[in-house]
């Protein structure tokens, strides 16, 4: 039966006839001297290191003591090869450069290290005990029931014996038919400890060894483009808004202007009535345009940062909009963007859907998160699935790791949390 794991071959109908349970059996039984050999290491590496850490001596036995964790872990992994054998990959990487003192700092800067030094202490006091309590009750209880007739020929004279010190067994029959309980328990005993060493196996598993490589690397390169693709659409943006206002939009103005100069010339008729038809359409189209401008990236918050942004929508907005915000400077542009749109589009919700009298947008930056709320005292009852048009934004802050939500009981009021992660860095959020 060659399958990978024993979690696997406990599902295969010849599990017991299969090497699996004798492997299970090994790997819990084979848990004890390795959990006691460190347990006596660690006993007397501090006892020894806290006493002559006084002098400063016992300095290097701490940092041995340690880095203690990493020759356990390498001998863990070897031993999940009896009851898994998927490879077992260690999780440090190479060293930044020769010698032990590059070795050993190398090795105290990364997780994995003080996490096998956890995993050492652990095992040394819990999972061997366990370990072998589980190995001792679940083999003892059926071998010694299976070998009740053999104690009694050879022990009890044929005439009676103690069956696991718990019951009198006076006569044949009855020794064989405790034996015949020893062997149906022994079948069962294969299956708990398969399952038994499966979990710890896993448990060691999820510890010690790294995630799928390949796996990892997809999804950091997932992340990356997604950066990425946030950024190009950042920077299409401002290309498209410096374009419009650059080409179209001087344009216009121009077109306006001479209009405006042809209707003035032009006598009282039907052509000076076409003209200034003309010219009030071009004001409206440009006024248009101005305002598309401002949709896909306004000036403001190019020029001055969010907090300015935020002030400049609040004075257009319908209703009217207290603003707090509590910002050390300037942040990333896609943090200032994403948190600029929505709270743009919750301030036209609150115009259009809210009957709010007043709104408030509050927002700080603190433990390396941007946070914004945007609240309003209006019917409430809103619902984001509902066509409000934040779930694409949700989508959108959900690119920079940050969350959305939304609480909007009926009666009101409204509340609108937006959080981005945003560590704070001298000039600006990375």
């Amino acid at each position: 039966m060659r399958l990978p794991t024993v979690r696997q071959a406990l599902a295969h109908p010849r599990y017991l006839l299969s090497a699996w349970p004798w492997r299970a059996a090994g790997y819990l039984l084979s848990s004890a001297p390795v959990g006691l050999a460190v347990l006596m290491v660690l006993l007397v590496g501090v006892v020894v290191g806290g006493v002559l850490a006084v002098v400063l001596v016992g300095l290097p036995l701490l940092v041995v003591l340690a880095l203690s964790g990493l020759p356990v872990a390498a001998l863990e992994r070897r031993r999940l090869r009896l009851v898994d054998s998927r490879p077992a990959r260690s999780p440090h990487r190479a060293p930044d450069g020769p010698g032990p003192a590059v070795w050993a700092r190398t090795r105290f800067r990364e997780p994995a290290t003080w996490r096998e030094l956890g995993f050492a202490l652990v095992l040394a006091t819990v999972l061997w005990p366990l370990d072998l309590l589980v190995a001792a009750v679940v083999l003892g209880v059926p071998l010694g029931l299976l070998g009740t007739p053999l104690v009694m020929a050879t022990v009890g004279g044929g005439e009676e014996v103690r069956v696991l010190k718990l019951w009198l067994a006076t006569s044949w029959p009855q020794a064989f038919a405790a034996a015949a309980v020893g062997l149906l328990l022994l079948a069962v005993s294969g299956y708990v400890l398969g399952a038994v060493a499966a979990g710890r196996a896993e448990l060691t598993r999820v510890l010690l060894v790294p995630a799928d490589p390949e796996r990892q690397e997809r999804v950091a390169e997932l992340v990356r483009s997604r950066v990425r693709l946030v950024d190009a659409f950042e920077a299409e943006r401002r290309r498209i808004e410096r374009d419009l206002h650059d080409g179209a939009q001087q344009r216009l103005v121009a077109l306006s202007m001479t209009l405006g100069l042809a209707r003035l010339d032009a006598p009282p008729g039907p052509l000076a009535d076409q003209l200034a038809k003309a010219h009030d359409e071009a004001g409206k189209a440009l006024a248009e345009l101005r305002d598309l401008i401002h949709g896909i990236h306004p000036k403001v918050l190019a020029d001055h940062g969010l907090g300015a942004a935020v002030a400049d929508a609040a004075d257009r907005s319908a209703v009217p909009v207290d603003v707090t915000l509590d910002l050390p400077g300037r942040l990333p542009e896609a943090v200032e963007a994403a948190a600029y749109f929505v709270v743009c589009e919750a301030l036209a919700n609150v115009g259009r859907h809210s009957g709010a009298t007043r709104a408030e947008v509050t927002g700080r930056h603190d433990g390396g998160q941007l946070a914004l709320e945007v609240r309003d005292d209006g019917r409430g009852g809103a619902d984001a699935g509902r066509g409000s048009g934040l779930t694409g934004l949700a989508d959108r802050v959900s690119v920079l790791d940050g969350t959305i939500s939304l609480s909007s009981p009926p009666g009101g009021p409204t509340l609108l949390r937006v959080e981005i992660p945003c560590e704070w860095r001298t000039e600006h959020c990375a």
